[in-house]
């Protein structure tokens, strides 16, 4: 049982909350993130909300940040079923990940209520299918400025107070196969070529906050998700009808994934279970990219 700093006891850990049966004192301990503090961009709903879900699941406070002025039912639906009941919290504060001023005001109030940050999932992100030689020139930095802008500077305003705090941790940036490869039938340069930023900011951050909480590190990792069922991509299935099967074709496991399948790696990459691991890219997509 962890305890506040009152001397209170807190919610039951991942291990105590097996029945005694099947408690395993040095299994599982890796992933609990009892009292650890956490923000989601892009968590008002879809891959960030999910990610959100599973982090609270393990005993964190989760702050999911996005645009949205208030958070909508998908949200509300989640915060519900969760309750006080793992031991961690849900929360919701609107932010423009754009807004780097308004980045860091947040993610300092989240920090200094708590007193300490423990890392964040950068999930906000926007596509816009479109052949290259349509694409306004015009249009590109409306793209990266959420894109790739508002992950660096959430990653960047997480890890300030990651340091105030003396909080190692870690940083889960949101890339995507289509950072890697060509993804067949994705005529979205900007997108694509968006996530291949990311995935280098990841390695990049990884080099430079190695060692920087006191000789500590915060670790940063990207996660690369295939292709995904969300509402952005049914949106490209009804703009072309033979989207879906081809992308289904295209990996060895011949379907689409679903949000919930990357759960268990937001989980890992945040948690202890992960401390090894930085300046990797975590690549789940059915096995696209192994062909």
């Amino acid at each position: 049982m962890s305890r506040d700093r009152d001397g209170t006891a807190d919610a039951p850990t991942i291990q105590e909350k097996l029945p005694d049966p099947q408690r395993a004192p040095l299994r599982l301990s890796e992933f609990d993130l009892q009292d650890k503090v956490f923000v989601v961009t892009g968590g008002g709903r879809g891959l960030g909300l999910t990610l959100a879900e599973a982090l609270v699941e393990a005993g964190a406070k989760v702050y999911c940040l996005d645009r949205l002025p208030e958070p909508d039912d998908e949200f509300r639906d989640v915060q519900t079923r969760l309750g006080p009941k793992y031991g961690g919290e849900l929360l919701y504060d609107r932010i423009d990940v754009r807004q780097a001023d308004d980045v860091d005001r947040v993610v300092a109030r989240i920090a200094q209520r708590h007193g300490r940050m423990d890392g964040c999932v950068t999930a906000a992100a926007v596509q816009n299918v479109t052949p290259a030689l349509d694409y306004p020139a015009d249009k590109i930095m409306e793209m990266l400025d959420i894109n790739y802008k508002g992950v660096y500077c959430t990653a960047v305003s997480c890890a300030r107070q990651m340091i105030k705090y003396d909080c190692a941790g870690s940083i889960l940036l949101v890339a995507s196969m289509s950072g890697l490869v060509a993804n067949r039938r994705l005529t979205s340069s900007v997108y694509n070529s968006s996530k291949a930023a990311v995935c280098q900011l990841s390695r990049s951050l990884a080099m430079e906050w190695a060692k920087i909480v006191n000789g500590k590190p915060i670790r940063v990792n990207a996660l690369c998700p295939g292709n995904i069922i969300t509402p952005m991509v049914l949106k490209n299935f009804e703009d072309d009808p033979k989207l879906k099967a081809a992308w289904e074709q295209g990996n060895m496991l011949g379907r689409l994934s679903h949000p919930h399948e990357y759960r268990g790696a937001a989980l890992f990459a945040l948690s202890d279970a992960s401390s090894f691991m930085t300046g990797s890219q975590l690549v789940i997509d059915g096995g696209y990219t192994a062909w």
